[in-house]
């Protein structure tokens, strides 16, 4: 892996992380199943119309028809939607921090339900990061977390774990990455868009710390990180580019407490350090396997 792999990486994850900061900052001061609507219309016609320029085509295939579908709903209705409106009662780092366990679940699941086979590092790693999300979530339970929303985020991690290993190998066809990514996003839309006419009051007053968090938030986390990640894993590869996932709890802890003042004490910084080790595990792991 070369300096630029690297540094796009970092890159990658700094931006990916940023996400729970500034969603924090929009689901305040709007109604958060709305709001996510909007980002996914806005960056999924970006995506489409890049992506028709680019040459690309939506004559997809039936398997990436599926997983689009699939994944339109699982990770952008409600993986996100459940974070984001868990994000109304729990902290930015609670929700970042369940989120990174989204490839511990993958592999989880993947090691119980398929008999994939996993490496004696990954085993270990799989415990390492659990144990690491015990240490952080027994004291703030104690320190008076809500529940509901903690449940919320651990469902949405569930979903995106169960919608990866549902669609694992759908590949071939038509289409190409952005047209497939920026339609999964317009399904999210979709679908949000419907709940959210019926569960939320859609009045919204627009400060300009809702616009610039909402217009952070298409731009850098939706656009730019999509477009560093899929560069990155034409670079190095997906399994070895999903390496830099280890680093969304770190990022996304030290990023809400340096902007929304959030708390973070020993626990947090014992457990963050545990369940990055482990996502580092994990996939250093696969990358052994795979050889």
């Amino acid at each position: 892996m070369d300096l630029r792999a690297i540094g796009m990486g970092l890159a990658f994850a700094l931006m990916w992380s940023s996400a729970f900061t500034s969603t924090h900052i929009i689901v305040a001061e709007a109604p958060p199943l709305a709001a996510l609507a909007l980002r996914f219309a806005l960056s999924g016609g970006i995506g489409i119309a890049l992506a028709l320029a680019f040459g690309q085509s939506w004559r997809l295939s039936r398997a990436q028809w599926r997983a689009t579908i699939i994944f339109g709903i699982c990770q952008n209705a409600l993986y996100l939607g459940f974070n984001w409106v868990a994000m109304t009662t729990v902290e930015a780092s609670v929700a970042a921090i369940i989120a990174s366990t989204m490839p511990l679940i993958v592999g989880a699941l993947g090691w119980i339900v398929f008999r994939d086979r996993i490496p004696p590092l990954g085993i270990a790693g799989l415990v390492a990061g659990f144990a690491g999300v015990g240490i952080i979530m027994g004291a703030r339970l104690q320190g008076g977390i809500d529940p509901f929303g903690l449940g919320l985020c651990v469902a949405g991690a569930l979903a995106l774990a169960v919608a990866t290993l549902t669609v694992r190998g759908a590949s071939g066809g038509g289409g190409g990455v952005l047209m497939i990514v920026g339609l999964q996003m317009l399904v999210g839309a979709v679908s949000l868009a419907v709940v959210s006419a019926f569960t939320e009051h859609l009045v919204v007053e627009v400060t300009p710390t809702l616009a610039f968090a909402f217009t952070y938030t298409v731009i850098v986390p939706g656009l730019m990180a999509t477009w560093v990640w899929f560069r990155l894993v034409g670079r190095i590869g997906a399994v070895r580019a999903a390496t830099f996932h280890f680093l969304t709890p770190v990022f996304g802890v030290a990023i809400a407490w340096a902007v929304l003042g959030e708390h973070v004490d020993w626990h947090d910084a014992l457990g963050v350090l545990v369940i990055a080790g482990g996502i580092l595990a994990v996939q250093i792991s696969k990358q052994e396997a795979r050889r």
